[in-house]
Order: C-alpha cells, then structure tokens, then sequence
C-alpha cells in the first residue's frame, strides 16, 4: 500500500513536471513570436524611412529650381535626412523621422508660394509618391506599435514574464511623434 501511494506520487509529481515542461516551451515559442514580429514589424518602417529618404534629393532639386531663395528650408530638409541616414537605434529613427517631418511640412508650405512649381509634373509626381510613402509609414508605424503592446503586455504577464526573465526580454519602445512635431510649422517669407 505504501509503495503503491509514492509511485502514485512520483507520478503526479511526474505529470507535474512534463506539464511545466509543455507550458515553458509554449510560452517560450509565443515571447519568441512575438519578438520576431516587433523585429519584423521595425524593419518595415526602416524600409518605407529608406524610401522617404531617397526621395528627399530629387524633391529638393526640383523645388530649388523654382524657390531659389528658400536656403535655410533646404538646409533644414538636409540636415534632417541626414539625421535620418545615421539613426541606429529605433529612438534616434523617431527623433529623426519628426524632424524630417517637420522639415517636408515646410518645404511643402514653401511649394504652395510657387504655382509654377505646384504645376510641374516633376514636382507633382515626387509629391504623390512622397504622400504614398508617408501613408505606409503610418500604417508600418502602426503595426509596429501593435505589435509592440502586444509583446510589452505579454513579458508583463504571469507566467511569461519568468521566461521573458530567464530569455533577458526588455521591454520596446513605442515609435512615437514628439508634441513639437503635432504642430503645424511656421513658414516666413522675407
């Protein structure tokens, strides 16, 4: 009867240990999912920022043609793609994406004085193509931030947050838009 009840015991203690076994393993497949996808998810955005970032020289050539006097917005659009192009992390993308932001908005609100320019095929099909990229960036963004609660709130949560502890999961950062960046941006001609 005794030998009966601690096999019945190292049993359940058994079962006990394969479930634990099963549950680390889903749950270590689900955080590694997740992380893929946030990986995936920032990698889109990289890809569409590239894009935007090409498209800045040709945009600023065919605008300087019509607005000679614009310096300092050209400079500024500069400065920022090149702010852009040596980002490393997914923070310094951010900051450097809102500034370049900023600087389009103002080199477009410097395009509406120049009719002319607004007309030029040239002009009005890198300005769609930019609208076009702008638009996957947002949807991109969005995904990303998705994909980013949804991993955050999954490392939070008991049990996977042990083995997010144990797999040295951090939390990510939300690709965000700086309050400065919100505003519409100020245009002075002299």
């Amino acid at each position: 009867m005794v030998g009966g009840l601690v096999g019945l015991v190292l049993l359940g203690g058994a079962g006990i240990v394969v479930l634990a076994i099963i549950a680390f393993i889903v749950y270590y497949n689900s955080l590694i999912g997740l992380k893929n996808r946030v990986e995936n998810a920032w990698a889109q955005i990289d890809v569409q920022l590239k894009k935007r970032a090409d498209l800045i020289p040709n945009l600023i050539e065919t605008v300087k043609g019509y607005a000679r006097h614009e310096k300092s917005v050209f400079e500024n659009v500069t400065k920022a793609r090149a702010s852009m192009m040596s980002a490393g992390s997914i923070k310094e993308k951010a900051v450097a994406d809102n500034m370049l932001t900023g600087a389009l908005k103002s080199l477009f609100a410097v395009a509406e004085a120049y009719p002319q320019l607004k007309a030029n095929e040239n002009f009005r099909a890198l300005q769609e193509e930019l609208t076009a990229i702008e638009d996957r960036i947002a949807y991109a963004r969005q995904f990303y931030n998705d994909s980013v609660m949804r991993f955050n709130q999954t490392i939070q949560q008991i049990p996977a947050n042990v083995i997010a502890g144990f797999m040295s999961l951090a939390q990510k950062d939300y690709f965000k838009i700086e309050e400065k960046e919100k505003e519409v941006p100020k245009v002075k001609f002299e």
